[in-house]
C-alpha cells in the first residue's frame, strides 16, 4: 500500500523525466543564477502557488508565502526574504497576492480564541478597525468578507512602503513597485487593487531620512 507522501515522490519523478523529455537541457538551465523580476508575498493557502496562478515557469517568481499574506516587520522571516529580493535579486516589483475567502481573513472577521494564531491575525483585525465602517455596512456576509480580503492586501502594501528596505531601494535605484492583488478561487483571475510606484511620496511620519 502507498503511503500518501509517496505520491509526491512518484509524481516529481514522472514531472522531471517530462521536462526532460521536452528539453534535456532543462535543468541545467534552471540551475544557473537565478534573476527573477518578481517577488510574491502570498497566503500560504495550497490553492494559491504563485507560478501556477501566473502561468509563469519556475525562475520567473521569489516567493515568500504567510498566512493570509501579512507583511509586519518583526517577521525577520518576510523581512529577509524582502531585503534578498530587493537588495540581491534586484527585482523590478514585489506583489502582495491575497485571495478571497481567505481563511486568516475570516478568523479575523470573528471572536473565536485561536490561541497563538491571535497574534498573527490580529494586524487583520487592525484594518478591519481602520476601515470598519465600509466593512460593516456591507450586508452581505461573502461580500464583506471579499471586500476585507481587497482591504487587507492593500494594507500589507502600505506597510511594505513603510519599510528602509524598500525606501532605499526607491531613493537608489528607482524601484521596485509595489502592487496589490487578488486572486479568485472560484474563477482562477486576479483582480488588481493597488499600485505604489518608486516615485511615490509616502506620509512623511513613515519617510526615513538616512539612507
Amino acid at each position: 500500500m502507498q503511503h500518501s507522501y509517496e505520491r509526491l515522490l512518484t509524481g516529481n519523478k514522472a514531472w522531471a523525466e517530462d521536462k526532460l523529455k521536452n528539453d534535456p537541457e532543462y535543468f541545467s538551465k534552471l540551475s544557473g543564477i537565478q534573476r527573477p523580476d518578481f517577488l510574491w508575498i502570498g497566503c500560504s493557502d495550497s490553492r494559491v502557488p504563485a507560478n501556477e496562478v501566473t502561468g509563469t515557469p519556475p525562475g520567473e517568481i521569489f516567493v515568500h508565502r504567510n498566512v493570509a499574506n501579512i507583511v509586519v516587520q518583526t517577521d525577520l522571516n518576510l523581512m529577509s526574504v524582502l531585503q534578498y529580493a530587493v537588495e540581491v535579486l534586484e527585482v523590478k516589483h514585489v506583489i502582495v497576492c491575497g485571495h478571497y475567502g481567505c481563511g486568516g481573513v475570516l478568523a479575523a472577521m470573528g471572536r473565536n480564541n485561536l490561541g497563538i494564531i491571535n497574534q498573527w491575525i490580529s494586524s487583520i483585525k487592525d484594518v478591519h478597525r481602520l476601515h470598519r465602517a465600509e466593512v460593516d455596512a456591507i450586508p452581505d456576509i461573502e461580500a464583506r468578507n471579499d471586500r476585507m480580503v481587497e482591504l487587507n492586501v492593500c494594507e500589507q502594501v502600505n506597510n511594505l512602503a513603510k519599510t528602509a528596505i524598500i525606501q532605499s531601494a526607491w531613493k537608489h535605484h528607482k524601484r521596485p513597485d509595489i502592487h496589490g492583488w487578488a486572486y479568485g478561487l472560484k474563477d482562477g483571475h486576479i483582480k488588481t487593487l493597488c499600485t505604489i510606484t518608486a516615485d511615490t511620496q509616502i506620509d512623511p511620519i513613515f519617510q526615513y531620512d538616512n539612507l
